[in-house]
């Protein structure tokens, strides 16, 4: 075999082997990605591993079995212009690494993002728990899979991903996740259709559906060839760095879409990362679209994750007066805390987490509020416990059940700072919910159902002088004339069913409630003011009697 022919093989070989490395890591080529920068390394290494060995094998066999050294000293040569290489490229690396890092870049990682400090009670409002989560991630999927378990006609071939992506859909909080093929084995024999489905569950009534798909999901996760959404964006989008989380979205019209964010390096070759553009794939057709971060439809909630949102935060908090004195003296340091949650306000959906000092103390000097489409971020200074003292608060009302407290929101309730949290026995499924305030958090208040809770939490306001019984703002009003009232026995206890002129409504006065036992003062004809709630039944339970 001559000379020529065996160097075509070796070429062919080395660009064989590159060719698969690109394929399973599919690096961006870019210099701002370090995957790029390390296949190089890779592709510098095993090139001049290769040549060489090459070389040194046959300068030992030389001519007539005499090995050539003239041709052994060039191998030599070779070798060490491919180390010196090797050594150039990976001091630019390293380099590059350190002189991106907030070591010397302290002030311009603080400055990545912009806090506006606002006030509490004026942009929380008292809002209806029609649109406040009451299902953490992990309830999410216990319902998720419990709903798959039900569907005899996929359960076998697919299943649900972990990737439940919260959002709001129709202006409720919902949590949707793709369908992924349950091995490569149902993959090989169901990719031809895609995933036929996708699961939807609303947050706030627990509701849980299976949406089927008139045609299937074709670009996923699961796919394991060129299909694969995050080779399919590779090879649409060579030199873009996608962000590490990828989102699975729906439309107002439930098509589903994968939110792709690419990553933007404002300091040095790798520091500084924030979101620049916004790649929308069709999960269905594979249609991309790019959108500049500050162009992305409004119906996308999910742009900025909510790991690099409190770490852009925490550079924010802790790199004030430089890197090391976030180390060493740590002065007017802050960071957040140990867990976030999710809150939808304005048609977005905002992370919510708390704010603390790097001390480790167990109290809050305020909390965050991000917003996960745009990066608008507003700090609170709302002084009280952190959440895991009031998690830890819920949980002793209850600890002879063994509960356990979810995550806390952060809510306005009759104008009070208070933390909102489930209550989830060892199957993780939620049994009760609990308040906590967060300036006072052994004020706790617990209750099987949230009316339950929040009427439960309104009363110790109240009994503790904080605010009048009945004055949460999220009850409906009535008044008018009494047309009807009657006395009737429910379950032991007296309750008045009133009726007003000119309304339909049925109104529920529980008399064991010592604050509305005035009713039986009123009769046909007098006017009444009630706050009230509609209950289960149908029924309008009166909270307070004015």
């Amino acid at each position: 075999m001559s000379k020529t022919i065996k160097k075509i093989i070796a070429a062919v070989i080395v660009l064989a082997a590159l060719g698969i490395y690109y394929y399973v890591t599919i690096p961006a080529v870019n210099i701002h990605s370090a995957g790029f920068w390390q296949c190089l390394l890779f592709f510098i290494a095993a090139v001049t591993v290769c040549y060489v060995l090459a070389k040194t094998r046959h300068s030992l066999r030389g001519k007539g079995g005499k090995p050539d050294l003239k041709e052994a000293f060039g191998s030599l040569k070779l070798a060490k212009a491919g180390i010196a290489l090797f050594l150039l490229v990976l001091a630019v690396y390293l380099a590059g690494s350190v002189l991106s890092s907030p070591i010397v870049n302290a002030s311009r990682y603080q400055k990545l993002l912009t806090v506006e400090y606002s006030d509490f009670s004026k942009d929380i409002k008292e809002v209806s728990y029609r649109t406040i989560p009451l299902l953490d991630k992990n309830s999410a999927e216990l319902l998720g899979n419990r709903k798959m378990g039900s569907m005899v006609d996929m359960v076998s071939q697919f299943e649900v991903s972990s990737e439940y992506t919260q959002i709001n859909y129709q202006d409720t909080p919902v949590r949707v996740a793709p369908l992924v093929y349950a091995s490569p084995i149902k993959w090989l024999t169901n990719q031809g259709e895609g995933i036929p489905a996708y699961i939807r569950i609303d947050m706030a009534t627990q509701n849980t559906e299976c949406v089927k798909l008139s045609e299937g999901i074709k670009y996923s996760e699961s796919e394991l060839l060129n299909r694969n959404i995050y080779r399919h964006l590779r090879f649409r989008y060579p030199t873009y760095i996608f962000d590490d989380q990828i989102f699975f979205e729906i439309d107002d019209e439930g098509t589903p879409f994968w939110v792709c964010p690419v990553k933007k390096f404002n300091i040095g070759l790798f520091g500084g990362q924030t979101i620049g553009e916004v790649v929308l794939c069709n999960a269905i057709t594979g249609e991309c679209r790019e959108y500049d971060v500050e162009d992305v439809p409004n119906w996308i909630d999910k742009v900025y994750s909510a790991e690099l949102l409190t770490r852009l935060y925490n550079y924010n908090g802790t790199l004030k007066h430089g890197y090391f004195n976030s180390i060493l003296g740590q002065k007017d340091c802050l960071q957040t805390t140990n867990g976030y949650n999710y809150i939808a306000l304005d048609d977005d959906v905002w992370v919510y987490t708390g704010v603390t000092s790097v001390s480790g103390d167990q109290s809050n000097v305020g909390f965050v509020l991000m917003n996960q489409r745009t990066m608008e971020t507003k700090f609170y200074t709302v002084e009280g416990a952190i959440e895991d003292s009031a998690m830890s608060s819920a949980e002793g009302q209850v600890q002879n059940l063994g509960y356990r407290a979810s995550f806390p929101l952060l809510l306005n309730i009759s104008g009070e700072p208070t933390y909102f949290m489930a209550l989830k026995d060892g199957a993780g499924l939620v049994k009760k919910y609990a308040m906590v305030n967060v300036q006072k958090y052994q004020w706790v208040a617990i209750g099987d159902t949230v009316q339950e809770c929040e009427k439960a939490y309104v009363k110790l306001l109240a009994t503790n002088g904080i605010t009048k019984s009945g004055a949460s703002g999220i009850y409906e009003q009535a008044k008018g004339k009494i047309a009807s009232i009657a006395p009737v026995v429910v379950e032991g206890n007296t309750h008045y069913y009133v009726s007003l002129v000119q309304s339909e409504e049925i109104f529920d006065v529980n008399v064991a409630d010592m604050t509305l036992v005035d009713i039986v003062k009123y009769t046909v004809g007098d006017t009444v003011s009630f706050e009230y709630e509609v209950s289960e039944s149908g029924l309008c339970s009166v909270v307070s009697l004015k």
